[in-house]
């Protein structure tokens, strides 16, 4: 149950006080919980998923374009798309609890809706647009960086090193190197309707669990436990 104040609302809330805590509200507000209340007067969050959509992308456009100030419009664009991608916003929400605090219709509930890759992502772009609404361009700038602040460290270690992102090429050619052996995958589970499933999988070397990934496909999840593989080793 989502609590009546926000006192107890995701650690990231306390670094940005709402005016208007309507905002926020709307924001954690999905469609099903409004449905099945047509006269509680509730505003679900649609309407600030897509205002969010639009700041996101202005927000790291801005972001990438200071950052990598020698990347072609094209690099731009493909690192742009890995951070405003369902996936990335999720693991975000996640980070943040997001789901914990979503106002959701009975069917939402029962279907683990808290949980769904494209509910927790649309939610964190409400959020964003609520910060934008509540606070300005500039507050809503340092919120999302902030929240993305993971996924940006990821893309600045990236792009330090040659071979681009596929993770997996690279781990292998790690343990070929050190262990002279392949890494194994392991799909350990899926979770979600068909149309929007996610896949945990594991990364085993010499049968030891070394990394562990999710994505919305058995190939983008792959990479990821590749990633999360490599991070550990390189630390």
């Amino acid at each position: 149950m989502m609590p009546t104040s926000f006192a107890g609302s995701p650690r990231i809330f306390l670094k940005y006080r709402f005016t208007d805590d309507n905002l926020l509200e709307e924001a954690l507000t999905h469609k099903s919980y409004v449905n099945e209340r047509r006269d509680s007067g509730r505003t679900h969050n649609e309407r600030l998923e897509f205002l969010g959509d639009a700041v996101l992308s202005l927000i790291i456009s801005d972001y990438l374009a200071r950052r990598y100030p020698e990347l072609s419009e094209g690099a731009l664009s493909k690192l742009k798309a890995k951070l405003v991608s369902e996936t990335p916003l999720a693991n975000a929400a996640r980070r943040l609890d997001l789901g914990r605090y979503l106002r959701l219709g009975r069917g939402e509930e029962r279907s683990k809706g808290r949980e769904k890759t494209s509910l927790l992502a649309d939610a964190l772009e409400a959020v964003i647009a609520a910060v934008y609404l509540d606070g300005g361009f500039e507050a809503s700038r340092d919120f999302t960086v902030d929240v993305l602040a993971e996924e940006l460290h990821r893309l600045d270690v990236l792009q330090e090193q040659p071979g681009g992102d596929d993770y997996k090429t690279r781990f292998q050619e790690w343990c070929q190197k050190r262990h002279e052996l392949l890494p194994q995958y392991l799909v350990v589970r899926e979770t979600g309707p068909d149309h929007e499933k996610v896949f945990e999988v594991e990364v085993h070397v010499n049968h030891q669990v070394v990394g562990v990934g999710r994505g919305n496909s058995k190939k983008e999840a792959e990479q990821e436990a590749a990633q999360r593989a490599l991070e550990q080793i390189e630390q």
